[in-house]
């Protein structure tokens, strides 16, 4: 039995460097994004920001932009009251108001709107607006938000969706948003048998997802529902979320998603959708919300952190206990910083086993831009510390760093802390591949003049985020031609490829011929999100599904309509046989959830935390000039664990973005932050890597493994190789110069005070 059309050997789709089948729509300019969109008698939206950090909302003065020429209406939170009467939503926390009510927690937190047919009268009215602030003292810094008597919130209201915030409701007079435990052994007792105890503090800084194609939504209400046509990586819970805000069933709430330019997880959860809903409410009429370059600033960022992390070590160099305490930087509001102050607190001991271990993991409001998920959901954060700890244990002990890390690592079948066990994780493998690129065990040139040479490398490893659902349909038509359904947004990654090839696989196709339909809710079905590289597992498994139900419809009609066992008649033939003419279609679905022991309340621990490992290593090599500070990436390696990789072309570029992404966040990508103000926000002072930033040599490659219980033996890449790139650099400056870095970004200046530090002559004295 084969397929119409295309119809290779089986067995030859997964595995193929299929080219992305959406390339072409992309390069030639006919892709369409929500910032390029418009509806008919659709209106513009500009926004009115606060400028104070913290504070009550005294008065707001809108008359003057009510009097602009082609002014539709000036909004405030009254006006979005009446439509929506409690306007607050949030994944963890219903915290975020759709417009500032009674109180503004950030500098940029939208306080009005201004609607107008042409967006350069909005946006001219916008600036007409004033508003009148009692000021409060304000919170920045998350360790002081642990014990300040400032509280962003006066009361803590858990969304209801995750268990482990319910005792959060109600709470008053705190900023913690969530208070993350795992404890393992007895730590205290080890601590006072180690041989050697090391006690370091690390810190990351504010920084950007930047998504190229910044934030834009459209909402069209009508009584009988409403469509929102939005740049999303979730639209499943943007429909969740809007039908609750506004009481209405999930079938009035339609979500449409046209091309992403990129996310990073800047678009996940409700981001503008609920205040264009609110805004197209109001006026009755479609209300389009693009926000600028300098908007993104004030819209979501990634956590900076500050990490403790103390380690005992026995006398034949074998980690015993190690203490972790992880405050994050959550901002004004929850968004999804809960999750990630779990999800990757878990893994904050590293790649290691240690019989004793303690973490502690602190979400935490503070008076600034809010934080959520961003390409390795604080995991970055997480590896940038222990493995510089990791570095300076093993120089301080003068052991050879990679014995040191052989001697400590997690191997299969070993228990994780959590005491859940590692399978299918190759820590050791991938840190043997990273040595093998790095040509580790050859001689060195270190420089002997003013330029410096060192080189460094890092291991790491994540939980991938458990438990979550997802779900896909396959269609197969009377002609024998494949449509898939599914919720999972490519943003870039190349999961429609992906998916489409599994597909192929399955029905004995190519992926090329597989139709990806575009997301929309009231069409593809529930996914819960493109986020933490759960997709090709995830979604991979319920499309793998889907096209085994419809094949196992098509063989049963076969056998129904007389054909033989393993006949190579084509499809479009046998629907002829069943129905008389081309009628007729087959519906494949599948479902896919994985197995899951929640955490033990107090404990942490689960002996199934996780639906997979991910792994990854990189090593650099850097010259250091010793007169300027400034560091050239000579190299940089980065490998990664994906089992087996089912588009090897976009699994290399997966690889090679994630690690430039992090490069930026390592060497110079910083917001700076004034009294809560954002002091350069925009692309001319907020500086992104450049061409000229590339490493001379970059080396991306994956090990060849088998995920066992992986769709076709695979797991997801998008964020893994982010991981190593900070402590790597950093591992390589100490190489080179023999300082020791501790704070993110690694610019010229700081490189530059340490070397001078170090000689004793610090700038301070001149």
């Amino acid at each position: 039995m084969t397929m119409a059309h295309d119809a290779p050997k089986a067995g030859s789709q997964v595995g193929r460097s299929v080219p992305r089948l959406e390339g072409r729509d992309k390069v030639t300019g006919r892709a369409e994004y929500t910032h390029t969109m418009r509806l008919p008698g659709m209106l513009y939206c500009k926004l009115f920001r606060s400028t104070v950090a913290h504070g009550l909302i005294k008065s707001v003065d809108v008359s003057e932009a009510r009097k602009v020429p082609g002014v539709f209406a000036v909004i405030t939170i009254d006006d979005v009251m009446k439509v929506i009467p409690d306007p607050y939503y949030g994944p963890a926390f219903h915290d975020q108001p759709i417009l500032a009510h009674e109180k503004v927690r950030f500098v940029g937190e939208p306080v009005a709107a201004v609607l107008a047919f042409d967006p350069h009268v909005a946006e001219a009215a916008a600036q007409l607006i004033s508003a009148e602030y009692e000021e409060l003292p304000a919170v920045y810094d998350e360790v002081d938000a642990l014990t300040t008597k400032t509280y962003v919130h006066d009361v803590l209201k858990p969304a209801g969706t995750f268990a482990d915030l319910k005792h959060l409701k109600d709470a008053k007079d705190t900023n913690m948003a969530l208070d993350y435990r795992l404890r393992r052994g007895d730590v205290d007792k080890a601590f006072a048998q180690a041989a050697h105890v090391f006690e370091h503090e690390f810190k990351t800084q504010k920084v950007l997802h930047l998504p190229f194609e910044p934030h834009a939504s459209i909402a069209d209400y009508k009584d009988t529902g409403v469509t929102i046509y939005t740049g999303s990586q979730g639209p499943s819970f943007v429909r969740t979320e809007i039908a609750r805000l506004l009481g209405w069933p999930e079938n009035k709430v339609r979500i449409k998603v046209p091309f992403l330019g990129s996310g990073y997880g800047a678009k996940l959860y409700i981001k503008l959708e609920a205040l264009v809903v609110a805004l197209s409410m109001i006026a009755r009429r479609p209300v389009k919300l693009a926000l600028t370059f300098e908007e993104l600033f004030y819209q979501i960022t990634k956590h900076p952190s500050t990490f403790r992390i103390k380690s005992g070590v026995d006398k034949d160099g074998r980690i015993i206990a190690r203490k972790c305490e992880v405050y994050w930087n959550g901002g004004a509001y929850a968004d999804i910083g809960p999750r990630v102050t779990q999800k990757s607190g878990l893994t904050a001991s590293g790649p290691y086993e240690i019989d004793n271990v303690s973490i502690d993991s602190y979400a935490l409001y503070t008076n600034v831009t809010p934080a959520g998920a961003l390409r390795g959901f604080g995991v970055p954060q997480l590896v940038w510390a222990y493995e510089s700890h990791t570095d300076m244990m093993a120089r301080a002990l003068k052991l050879d760093p990679v014995e040191f890390r052989r001697k400590n690592l997690l191997r299969e079948g070993r228990p994780h802390p959590t005491g859940t066990i590692i399978k299918d994780a190759a820590v050791e493998k991938v840190l043997d591949h990273v040595l093998d690129r790095m040509n580790w065990s050859k001689p060195f040139d270190k420089g002997t003049g003013v330029v410096k040479r060192g080189r460094g490398f890092g291991i790491a490893i994540k939980a991938v985020i458990t438990p979550t659902t997802s779900v896909a349909i396959v269609n197969v038509s009377a002609d024998g031609s494949a449509t898939l359904y599914c919720g999972t947004i490519d943003m870039g990654q190349g999961s429609d490829t992906a998916m489409a090839q599994m597909v192929g696989e399955i029905l004995n196709v190519s992926a090329e011929s597989v139709r990806v339909v575009p997301r929309d809710t009231d069409v593809t079905p529930y996914d819960m999100g493109t986020l933490g590289s759960r997709s090709l597992f995830h979604m991979g498994h319920a499309v793998r599904r889907a096209a085994e139900h419809a094949r196992d419809q098509l063989k049963a009609l076969a056998r129904e309509v007389g054909e033989p066992e393993g006949s190579n008649i084509p499809v479009r033939e046998l629907f002829v046989k069943k129905y008389g003419m081309q009628a007729g279609n087959v519906i494949g679905t599948g479902v896919f959830k994985p197995d899951y022991i929640p955490p033990a309340p107090g404990t942490g621990l689960s002996e199934n935390v996780t639906a997979f490992w991910m792994v990854s290593g990189a090593g650099a090599e850097v010259e250091v000039d010793t007169e300027t500070g400034h560091v050239k990436i000579t190299k940089l390696v980065n490998v990664v664990d994906v089992g087996k990789a089912i588009n090897p072309r976009i699994v290399e570029t997966q690889i090679s973005g994630a690690a430039l992404m992090q490069l930026g966040f390592t060497m110079f990508e910083k917001m700076h932050i004034d009294g809560g103000q954002v002091t350069n926000a925009s692309l001319a002072d907020y500086k992104i890597p450049g061409f000229h930033d590339v490493p001379v040599v970059m080396d991306n490659s994956h090990v060849d493994t088998n995920q066992s219980n992986g769709p076709f033996g695979a797991k997801g890449v998008g964020e893994v190789s982010t991981f190593c790139v900070s402590p790597a650099i950093a591992n390589a400056i100490d190489d080179a110069v023999g300082v020791r870095l501790m704070e993110l970004p690694l610019n010229p200046e700081s490189v530059y005070r340490a070397i001078r530090a170090k000689a004793g002559k610090p700038l301070e004295d001149e």
